[in-house]
């Protein structure tokens, strides 16, 4: 058997490179600058969770699985480093693995994640409202098929690179489907849920956002992590899966349907 830490990543600022500050005035624009500055204390109080608990694991071997990473060896040391000089909580927590004997991997398609942030950048840095809306809409056209050629690379790295036996930590973009990628000998835990980060995400965009279920997301993410609470979310998923199975056959259907 094989074990994959799943972290379901929302990235920061310091994540986006050079297009981090014009990144930064559009969704103060759009969210409100109180808005915004409280999402990104809630984002570092995240990172700092995360860091937490892997702080309480015997790391030594995992493979390190990282969103966005498009080398390995010396390259990838260098992309980390960088990450961590832009003040990157995800990339200084892939740093602190690596000197506790973690190995980074090369996680994704340099020619994929290239398009994607082509994509991006013109979005980004568009001069007009209407250059920014042709922009996003080549973007949503091409988006769906790339990041599914994304997702089945990053999945086809981790089924090749873990071997039996071995464990890894895949830090990944919450709207990625890699999952459902991967070599069913493989066990998947879910540091954080991916379906609340994204509930998170979708709140906190929504111009109809309900503010207690924000908030209740909000401390959801920044809530400690053990393997304690993990265990209790697995026990939660199983019996969700097991009540809807008995739903179904109670209402005459059969499991294989």
């Amino acid at each position: 058997m094989r074990k994959l830490y799943l972290i379901p990543i929302i990235h920061m600022s310091a994540d986006m490179g050079s297009i981090a500050s014009t990144l930064d005035e559009r969704a103060t624009a759009k969210l409100t600058p109180e808005l915004w500055q409280k999402h990104k204390e809630i984002i570092a109080a995240f990172w700092d969770s995360i860091g937490r608990f892997l702080d309480t694991l015997d790391v030594s071997d995992f493979r390190v699985y990282q969103d966005g990473l498009v080398a390995d060896d010396e390259d990838g040391l260098r992309i980390i480093r960088e990450g961590i000089n832009q003040g990157s909580k995800n990339y200084e927590i892939i740093g602190k693995l690596l000197e506790r004997g973690a190995v980074l991997v090369k996680t994704e398609s340099f020619p994929l994640v290239k398009q994607e942030y082509h994509y991006i950048t013109k979005m980004a840095r568009s001069k007009s409202v209407k250059e920014r809306e042709v922009a996003a809409l080549r973007y949503k056209l091409a988006r769906g098929n790339l990041l599914k050629q994304r997702d089945e690379f990053i999945a086809g790295k981790v089924n090749e690179t873990l071997a039996e036996g071995e464990n890894g930590i895949l830090f990944i973009g919450a709207y990625h489907d890699v999952v459902h990628r991967l070599a069913p000998d493989i066990r998947v835990v879910q540091v954080k849920e991916v379906a609340r980060v994204k509930d998170y995400h979708k709140s906190l965009i929504n111009t109809k956002r309900n503010d207690q279920q924000l908030r209740e997301l909000s401390e959801y993410l920044i809530s400690p992590v053990s393997l304690v609470t993990l265990a209790n979310s697995a026990n939660r998923a199983d019996n969700s899966t097991e009540k809807a199975m008995s739903t179904k056959n109670n209402h005459g259907w059969s499991a294989s349907e």
